[in-house]
């Protein structure tokens, strides 16, 4: 496995038509890989995210099974002229190995994980279930923390003395974690577009940026989470978890 960084040169033309439509964004990384066809559905998962730091600070995160070639992308969207020096082609790879390796049981890491937090719901008694958006910022925590068992972590809670609310506190009727747990959510966007070449209704996506603080409990599936990706709209950007150590910045 493989985790590579690019940044995006947001003043090039190139680089705002791809940031406008996940679709065009998620054809732009996988064809930086030369053996995957666009008609193969049982390629290996490949992952990818959006980290918006800053207005003219924009990384695209990737994980894969193979290396990548994002020759493409620094020419429609990075710097191509300073990509010449074969020492700095536009991009940084790195093997996942060593950090996928160094994970056990009690180890605590920084994550960051954009997601699209879903539910099925009915409007009507009779009508079949829809997936839906969750919306509050509670929900969309609720909706991590019924993840982290199964996904072989924990987020760390904060100590009763740092935490502003208690546990406990009611929301909508319903019993709320007050700032319970190391985890901010933020940077909430309703993504809507239109895929190209289908006359199919457009797609229209919540997607959230979750950092926080966790820790491993089950080292085999934090790596399958770590190369598999988290939840739903993969194919979007979403589902990428990163790690760092907990010390620094997820």
């Amino acid at each position: 496995m493989h985790l590579s960084r690019f940044r995006v040169n947001t003043a090039r033309s190139g680089a705002r038509r791809l940031l406008s439509s996940p679709q065009r964004l998620h054809a732009a990384v996988m064809s930086s890989f030369p053996s995957t066809l666009p008609s193969d559905t049982n390629a290996p998962r490949v992952l990818w995210r959006l980290d918006r730091n800053a207005r003219a600070e924009v990384f695209l995160y990737v994980v894969s099974p193979a290396r990548p070639d994002m020759t493409h992308l620094v020419e429609q969207a990075g710097w191509p002229a300073a990509a010449t020096d074969p020492e700095t082609p536009g991009w940084q790879t790195r093997s996942y190995a060593p950090l996928l390796d160094r994970l056990a049981a009690g180890g605590q890491w920084g994550f960051r994980l954009t997601a699209n937090p879903v539910h099925h719901a009915r409007r009507k008694d009779g009508e079949p279930t829809k997936r839906t958006a969750h919306l509050t910022n509670h929900h969309q925590q609720r909706w991590l923390l019924e993840r982290q068992e199964r996904a072989g972590f924990r987020i760390l809670e904060k100590e009763a003395a740092n935490r502003l609310l208690p546990a406990g506190t009611m929301h909508g009727g319903h019993s709320h974690h007050g700032d319970r747990y190391q985890m901010t959510v933020r940077d909430r966007r309703d993504v809507d577009f239109t895929k190209e070449l289908s006359t199919k209704a457009p797609v229209r996506l919540v997607t959230v940026t979750y950092d926080g603080l966790l820790e491993v409990t089950d080292p085999d599936a934090m790596r399958r989470t770590l190369t598999h990706g988290l939840g739903k709209a993969k194919a979007y950007g979403c589902g990428l978890m990163t790690l760092a150590p907990a010390q620094g910045r997820a």
